[in-house]
């Protein structure tokens, strides 16, 4: 579902105020780095899935 390098939207913007983020990492937890300020964080894919915007 989701690919390598893929940069995406997030509902809420995070504190820098950017609200995209691209994937560096899959699996069961998904890696992604905040495209405003570099912060890496991890989430589940069924947490990811609910912060999202959908296409």
């Amino acid at each position: 579902m989701y690919t390598l390098g893929e940069i995406i939207k997030t509902k809420k913007p995070h504190v820098c105020g950017s609200d995209e983020w691209k994937v560096i990492r899959t699996g069961a937890d998904i890696k992604l780095e905040c495209q405003g300020c570099k912060r890496i964080i991890m989430l589940a894919t069924y947490e990811l899935d609910k912060r999202i915007k959908k296409k």
